[in-house]
């Protein structure tokens, strides 16, 4: 009979060593500079959070964007704002390439077309001139193609995204017009200039919004401009005004500020609060705001603690059905392994930033995504762990935020992410796909040895389970792992809707380990000199 023990043995002389340590101390692996970029991208928030200060986050993605190529920098830049839904991230990176690199390369040609793709709104266009004028990429003035850039967009700009743009300071649209003196092509967008910078404009030649709005604030009136409506709050508005406001209102302007409509008397109206209900559960509505699941969460959330009607409390669980009607369901035995820790339950999931701070923690994302994976996939057990496994029984039948609530009240103790995979051993449990959902600051599992943890016990379990797949969704900004990528195991980072599409083609054997690398090496950018 063989010899087991030195069989064992030999299987661990084969784990990868480990050769760095995470934020919290423990034995981690290194992301190569690439998945490092990709995984601070899509995940890295630039505010503080358990582990890293924003200044942390901010000198390594400035660090990494110098020491990898600037093509690989532009198509992240892209990544992070198309798929990942980012704002300050995708501005940083472009901005990163209007300078030199670590090598002393520069690639101008890129700089044209990934502002086009992650310029897409006023909001990112004053992101990205902000982050320019602070001298954090080596430089404090725009430079003369970015310059062109940003007059181009002044210029060819609709009028409507233009007074989109006019709300926000720091710079102000105004601020950015000075700065960049664009060139209007015709007498109304001259006019429109004239008016966001205070200086002499033919009234006439204003949009019609613009037009009303002025007379509005002089004369008042029944019906609401239809401009921003953080450019009315500051008028004598009536609860008809802030009715029409709510019912007007795109989704994710609707789901931002309930609050501000209750304290207005708007849901003292029984049709109101029937228009507002039906609107936060329109599915067409939903799909093109492209909503987070987290997002409706956070919305839930706050509504527990206010005197919102109990039709919009429930309109709100009801957009999250919608939001996960096409999240996919998982063959064959699914354990999901969600990190209740205690680093879990600190503060919020995109970090701490005076007057924008998300209620959402990390904890409530990986209940979140656990309850959902429960309700989707039949065979699908929630292993919660710390530095043990939890014991908490869930209601696959129950609605995915009650299962999601139950898995954010355990919070609490270290974090060790083998804690699951020592458990399912010990049982010697069947195993298909393996989900941990965790911030990845693992460090109170057994360190000894040359590999992680995490890899010795999923070693163990590949041993009876050899088909088994895991995945690592890490949803905090990190440039380390537990387990390194390879055919049987994947590195996630983020949150959103696409990790359940990207876990499902790499269960079925449809996508690499690299494949987030590898998503972002196949976008396209053509060069404009």
């Amino acid at each position: 009979m063989a010899n087991k023990t030195m069989f064992t043995s030999m299987r661990g002389k084969l784990l990868p060593a480990v050769h760095g340590l995470n934020a919290s101390g423990g034995k981690a692996f290194m992301l190569k500079p690439r998945e490092a970029l990709a995984q601070l991208a899509v995940t890295g928030c630039l505010n503080g959070t358990f582990y890293a200060t924003a200044q942390d986050q901010l000198d390594e993605v400035l660090n990494l964007a110098k020491n990898v190529e600037p093509e690989f920098v532009a198509k992240t830049a892209i990544y992070a704002r198309q798929s990942g839904f980012m704002k300050d991230m995708p501005a940083l990176l472009l901005a990163c390439l209007t300078v030199p690199n670590g090598k002393g390369e520069m690639r101008p040609d890129l700089v044209a077309p990934v502002f086009h793709k992650v310029i897409d709104n006023g909001k990112m266009l004053r992101n990205f001139v902000q982050i320019m004028r602070s001298g954090i990429v080596g430089r404090k003035s725009l430079g003369s193609a970015p310059k062109r850039l940003v007059q181009n967009w002044l210029i060819k700009a609709s009028d409507r995204d233009l007074i989109r743009a006019c709300v926000g300071n720091d710079p102000s649209l105004a601020d950015v017009i000075k700065m960049v003196h664009p060139k209007p092509l015709s007498k109304e967008r001259d006019a429109l200039f004239g008016y966001f910078i205070g200086r002499e404009y033919d009234f006439s030649k204003l949009p019609q919004s613009l037009k009303d709005y002025e007379v509005f604030k002089e004369r008042g009136g029944k019906i609401v401009p239809d401009v921003p409506f953080q450019m009315l709050t500051s008028l004598n508005l009536t609860t008809d005004h802030w009715t029409q406001i709510a019912k007007q209102g795109g989704w994710h302007m609707v789901r931002m500020n309930l609050n501000t409509f209750a304290r207005h008397g708007v849901f003292r109206r029984r049709s109101a609060v029937k228009a507002i209900a039906k609107r936060l559960t329109d599915v067409d509505a939903i799909r093109r705001a492209k909503v987070f699941p987290y997002q409706i969460m956070a919305a839930y959330m706050a509504s527990q603690k206010s005197d919102l009607p109990t039709e919009i409390k429930e309109a709100l669980k009801e957009a999250l059905e919608i939001a996960l009607e096409n999240v996919p369901s998982f063959a064959g035995n699914v354990v999901v392994c969600p990190d209740v820790s205690g680093s879990m339950s600190w503060g919020s999931v995109t970090g701490y930033r005076k007057g924008s701070t998300s209620a959402v923690r990390c904890i409530d994302v990986a209940g979140l995504m656990s309850s959902i994976v429960l309700r989707n996939s039949e065979t699908a057990k929630v292993l919660p762990f710390e530095v043990c496994v939890s014991d908490l029984k869930l209601d696959r039948r129950a609605d995915v935020l009650t299962n999601a609530e139950k898995l954010a009240s355990i919070g609490g103790g270290g974090t060790n992410c083998s804690a699951p995979l020592v458990h399912l051993n010990r049982e010697r449990a069947s195993v298909d796909l393996l989900i941990i959902v965790s911030d990845n600051e693992s460090w109170a599992d057994v360190q000894g040895g040359r590999s992680t943890a995490l890899m010795r016990e999923w070693e163990r379990m590949k041993v009876h389970n050899p088909n088994a797949r895991m995945v690592c969704i890490d949803i905090t900004p990190n440039t380390t792992t537990q387990a390194v990528n390879r055919p049987d195991i994947l590195n996630i980072g983020g949150f959103s809707d696409r990790v359940f599409d990207v876990i499902g083609r790499f269960a079925n054997g449809n996508l690499g380990p690299d494949h987030w690398v590898g998503e972002i090496d196949t976008i396209e950018i053509r060069s404009i000199n």
